[in-house]
């Protein structure tokens, strides 16, 4: 009998979804092994299945694999978080300002700061972590420039990684971060370049600063 409940979409990309909440959010701790048996067994699912989601999820930075070794979830040092962030802010600097010189704030921003503030009232830390996701993809999305997406996605998976996993979130107040996004979205809306660079680097060493706390406590 499989374990975990799946949702109306196809089956691979179901499974997909289901395993990167629980890797992000920790369910699957650092270190631990993820393979195809596990899932083909979890999930009730085909291993052709299985090993496709191991793929896309390895692809993504979400697990880690080397040859002949089962897949798993990595725990990223203080080195790579810097670096990291240093990726994050160069991509993310870029999208925010170019937004801002068109003064346009996408919907999909939008959207994921009101789900991030209904989130934090409730303090739900799983949904503040995917409407987090959501805020800073909505940046590099609205640019409509596919490579930049696709370069982003590169480093996505480790970014989902130290929102979820290093629960950085709760190290300071729900409303903070909701506050440090409302400033970017400000200064975009406002046509403010410099302005909007500075409040998304300000966030993101900010959320540096946390990831890192963290990961030394």
């Amino acid at each position: 009998m499989s374990q975990f409940k799946l949702g109306p979409s196809s089956l691979t990309e179901a499974v997909f979804e289901s395993l990167r909440a629980r890797i992000i959010n920790g369910e699957i701790a650092p270190g631990e092994k993820v393979t195809e048996q596990r899932l083909a067994s979890e999930y009730g699912v085909a291993r052709p299945t299985a090993k496709s989601c191991l793929e896309r999820l390895t692809a993504l930075g979400l697990l880690r694999r080397v040859a002949h070794k089962s897949a798993v979830v990595p725990q990223l040092g203080a080195a790579e978080i810097d670096d990291l962030f240093f990726a994050r802010t160069t991509f993310e600097e870029a999208a925010t300002a170019h937004l801002a010189a068109s003064r346009r704030v996408p919907g999909e921003t939008e959207r994921a700061q009101s789900l991030m503030e209904a989130a934090a009232s409730r303090e739900d830390f799983a949904e503040q972590v995917q409407a987090d996701i959501a805020f800073h993809w909505s940046l590099i999305r609205g640019l409509d420039s596919e490579r930049l997406t696709r370069m982003y996605e590169m480093i996505s998976g480790e970014i989902h990684l130290t929102m979820g996993q290093f629960a950085a979130h709760r190290r300071t107040t729900p409303s903070t971060v909701v506050a440090e996004h409302a400033a970017v979205m400000t200064a975009i809306a406002a046509g403010d370049v410099d302005g909007a660079r500075a409040a998304i680097a300000d966030h993101l060493a900010r959320s540096r600063e946390r990831v890192l706390a963290q990961l030394e406590a």
